[in-house]
């Protein structure tokens, strides 16, 4: 499996394994009445491509089937995070989190999170703040408003390729400081 950007082919692709993820894996969590306001399978595919442009966006594949994808605007919200039904617990969610933090360094990151996914952003170091009903189309869903305090933001990489591990390559400058030379990636950061 590897990571890419997102492109406006990948569009409808993408609100393909969202619906189905909704309607699959959250299904242990929402009723069916729920699940069918979360996601009716009429996206607006043109207002999703202009929210992936406007924000970091990447998909995680293996070959030409898309595994899951992500996106984070600028100021650290996650907004969309989905992992296809048959490979959740394969790494992709982490995988995807991982490079977006890195893409996107701030001090603080912030989701909207189902009650699906909130114990996965739990062990990613991020806390409730609040719960929340949100309503779709009349129906009411819960869902918790989450954030994660970083000490030491990563400098920004340039998504443009990935190392061995699924990290984001930065771009090499011609000035590069002993400190740049000397900082070790693994950590990338205290969470709170």
């Amino acid at each position: 499996m590897h990571l890419r950007a997102y492109c406006p082919e990948d569009c409808a692709a993408l609100a393909r394994l969202f619906y189905d993820t909704v309607h699959t894996v959250n299904a242990r969590d929402y009723s069916a009445d729920q699940l069918d306001a979360w996601a009716d399978g009429h996206v607006d595919l043109e207002a999703w491509n202009r929210s992936f442009l406007s924000h970091t966006a990447l998909v995680c594949a293996e070959g030409n089937a898309i595994w899951g994808f992500g996106d984070m605007d600028s100021a650290g919200y996650l907004d969309r995070l989905y992992v296809h039904r048959n490979h959740q617990g394969q790494g992709v969610g982490t995988l995807l989190c991982d490079a977006l933090e890195r893409a996107v360094p701030s001090a603080l990151y912030t989701t909207h999170a189902s009650i699906t996914a909130r114990p996965f952003f739990e062990r990613r170091g991020y806390r409730v703040i609040r719960r929340q009903q949100v309503e779709r189309r009349g129906i009411f869903l819960t869902n918790f408003v989450m954030q994660k305090t970083v000490l030491c933001p990563p400098e920004k990489a340039a998504f443009t390729d990935q190392d061995e591990g699924g990290w984001p390559i930065k771009e090499p400058s011609e000035k590069t400081t002993a400190e740049e030379n000397s900082r070790d990636d693994s950590g990338r950061g205290a969470y709170l």
